[in-house]
C-alpha cells in the first residue's frame, strides 16, 4: 500500500485498518511522518498569519520580530514538528494501549506492535477533526469527542482481528 492508500483506508475503513497490523512498521511510519509533515506545514502557515494579526497593535515587538524574522521562521518550523512528532506518537502509543485492553475484552489475536500500527492509522480522522475544530475554541469538549472516536475506530478494527482459539483442558 503506498501513502494515498493508507491515508484512504485510514478515513473510513475499519477492516483495512486491522489489515495493516501485518504491514512492515516502515510504512506506516512514514505514513505518520507524512502526515505530521501536513499537520506542521498548516500549523505553521496559521502561525504566521496569526502571528502577524495578533502584533498589530505592538510596535516594538513587530520592529523586533522583522529585525529577527530570518532566525525566527526556521526555528518555530523546526521545534513545531518536533513537538507535533513527539506529541503525535505518545498519542498513538497511548491508544495502542488502550487498544490492547480492548483486544484482550474482545477475546482477540494480536500483540501490541499490532495494535500501534492500527492506532496510527486510527488516529488520523479525529486528528483532523480536532485541527478543523480547533478554529472554533470549544476547549475541552474536542478532546474528549475526538479521543471518543479514535476508540470507537479502533474498536471496530480490533473486531477484525482474529479470535482467540478455545483454550483446551490438558487431560492426564
Amino acid at each position: 500500500m503506498n501513502i494515498y492508500q493508507l491515508f484512504k483506508a485510514s478515513l473510513m475503513e475499519p477492516k483495512k485498518q486491522a489489515a495493516v497490523r501485518i504491514m512492515a512498521i516502515g510504512k506506516i511510519i512514514q505514513f505518520v511522518f507524512f502526515f505530521i509533515a501536513f499537520l506542521t506545514i498548516v500549523s505553521f502557515i496559521e502561525w504566521i498569519f496569526g502571528f502577524d494579526t495578533a502584533t498589530g497593535g505592538i510596535d516594538g515587538l513587530i520592529e523586533f520580530v522583522e529585525e529577527i524574522e530570518w532566525l525566527l521562521y526556521p526555528f518555530a518550523l523546526v521545534f513545531l514538528f518536533v513537538s507535533t512528532t513527539l506529541y503525535h506518537f505518545i498519542k498513538i502509543s497511548l491508544f495502542a494501549l488502550i487498544a490492547l485492553l480492548i483486544l484482550n475484552a474482545r477475546k482477540r489475536r494480536g500483540e501490541y506492535r499490532h495494535l500501534w500500527r492500527t492506532a496510527a492509522l486510527s488516529v488520523t480522522v479525529p486528528t483532523l477533526l480536532a485541527f478543523a475544530l480547533s478554529f472554533f475554541d470549544l476547549g475541552l469538549t474536542v478532546s474528549l469527542a475526538t479521543s471518543a472516536l479514535t476508540i470507537l475506530y479502533l474498536y471496530l478494527a480490533i473486531g477484525y482481528y482474529p479470535k482467540k482459539p478455545p483454550l483446551q483442558m490438558k487431560q492426564s
